[in-house]
C-alpha cells in the first residue's frame, strides 16, 4: 500500500530525480548511442509505474464515481437497474478483432456472423459533464460482411419478480455515433418452455432514446416467467464507432383506464 503522506525525504528525492531525467533530455541529441539507449530503456520502465498510476487516480477520482448507480427513473417504477458494465471497471477492458461470441464481465454479449472479425470493443471511464454512469461502450465496426451485430444484455432475477403482463419495461439508452444508426431492441422473456418477444427501436436522430416494451400486448404467462434479456441489434453497423454511454432498466405499472 503506498504511504497516505509524503515525507520531506520523498519529496527531495522526487525533485532530485525530476532534475536527472531533465538533464537526461536536455543531453539526448549529443548523447552516446549505448548510453541513450540504456537511458531509454529505464525511460520507459518509469514510464510503465507511472502511467499504471495516473490510470488508477484517474479512474478513482474522476466523477461520476465508480459503482454510482445514479439513474433517471420514470414516475411510478418498481425496479430499476444499471448492468455492471457500465458502473464498474471489467477485465480484459477491451478486445481487438472480437469473435462471436465475446463475454464483456457477467451480464453482456457480444454476437455477431462477420466472417471478417473487424469488431473492436473497449470499456471506457466517462468523464463527462452529464454523465449518469462511470462507464461506457466504444465499439468500433470496420468492414461487415455479417448479416447482424447484437449485444445481448442479461436482466437479473429481480426484474422478473412478481412481473406482470401490465407492466412496461423501458430500456433507456446514451449513445453517439460517428454516422447515424439506428439499433433495435428486442426484449425476451421466457415462461415455461416459451419465449415471448416485443420489438422498439431507437436511432441516434431522434432526441428520445428509450424503448419501451409493453407486455400488455404479450401472451406472457405471468405465473410460469423463468428469465429476461434483451438484445440490442445495431443496423449496418459497418465503418462506424458507437459509443453506448449509458444503459439502464427500469419496470413500471401500466396506467390503470
Amino acid at each position: 500500500m503506498p504511504p497516505q503522506t509524503t515525507s520531506l525525504i520523498d519529496r527531495l528525492a522526487e525533485r532530485r530525480a525530476l532534475r536527472l531525467w531533465a538533464r537526461a533530455a536536455d543531453g539526448a541529441d549529443s548523447a552516446d548511442i549505448s548510453a541513450l539507449r540504456d537511458l531509454r530503456g529505464r525511460a520507459r520502465r518509469t514510464k510503465a509505474e507511472i502511467d499504471r498510476l495516473l490510470h488508477k487516480a484517474d479512474g478513482r477520482l474522476a466523477l461520476p464515481a465508480i459503482g454510482s448507480n445514479a439513474m433517471d427513473r420514470p414516475l411510478g417504477a418498481d425496479w430499476a437497474w444499471r448492468p455492471d458494465l457500465w458502473r464498474f471497471p471489467i477485465a480484459p477492458q477491451g478486445h481487438a478483432g472480437a469473435p462471436s461470441p465475446t463475454a464483456l464481465g457477467d451480464q453482456v454479449t457480444l454476437f455477431h456472423d462477420c466472417p471478417l472479425v473487424e469488431v473492436t470493443l473497449r470499456q471506457r471511464r466517462n468523464t463527462r459533464q452529464g454523465d449518469l454512469a462511470p462507464f461506457g461502450l466504444m465499439l468500433e465496426v470496420l468492414g461487415f460482411q455479417g448479416s447482424f451485430l447484437s449485444l445481448a444484455v442479461d436482466l437479473p432475477g429481480d426484474a422478473v419478480a412478481d412481473l406482470q403482463r401490465r407492466h412496461i419495461i423501458r430500456a433507456q439508452l446514451e449513445f453517439e455515433a460517428e454516422r447515424p444508426v439506428t439499433i433495435i431492441g428486442r426484449l425476451n422473456v421466457k415462461h415455461g418452455p416459451n419465449t415471448e418477444q416485443s420489438h422498439a427501436q431507437v436511432s441516434s436522430d431522434w432526441p428520445e432514446r428509450a424503448m419501451d416494451f409493453d407486455l400488455t400486448y404479450t401472451d406472457v404467462n405471468e405465473k410460469r416467467v423463468e428469465k429476461m434479456w434483451l438484445d440490442l441489434i445495431v443496423e449496418q453497423p459497418a465503418m462506424n464507432a458507437i459509443s453506448l454511454r449509458d444503459l439502464t432498466f427500469s419496470r413500471r405499472p401500466r396506467a390503470e383506464m
